[in-house]
């Protein structure tokens, strides 16, 4: 099992920054890809980015391309997606997750985290 937990998430003004945090626990987390996702309530979830095992593989929505960036340090169990020059329309809950392999698809994600809401105000 991977536990997940996120942090980071707020409320901020369009055009500002966040770096949401997922720490990882519980079996080998350098061993999984993760991935961001987001969710609004009654939606379903939308893949916002995702990173490969050892970060040398990444790969975004075309809605963050540019302004959202994934990294990961496997020495602290903990995968970042650093959000800049943020919409009103990415106001929602921040999920991460982790699985076998680098994909968009959320079903082939094994592991998920509660979520963090980001709120972006105009």
């Amino acid at each position: 099992q991977v536990q997940l937990a996120e942090s980071g998430g707020g409320l901020v003004q369009a055009g500002g920054s966040l770096q949401l945090s997922c720490a990882a626990s519980g079996r080998t987390f350098s061993a999984y890809a993760a991935g961001w996702f987001r969710q609004a309530p009654g939606k379903e979830r939308e893949f916002v980015a995702a990173i490969s095992w050892n970060g040398a593989s990444t790969y975004y929505a075309d809605s963050v391309k540019g302004r959202f960036t994934i990294s990961r340090d496997n020495a602290k169990n903990t995968v970042y997606l650093q959000m800049n020059s943020l919409k009103p329309e990415d106001t929602d809950s921040y999920l991460c997750a982790a699985g076998t392999a680098l994909v968009v698809n959320p079903g082939r994600y094994a592991y998920w985290g509660q979520g963090t809401q980001v709120t972006v105000s105009s």
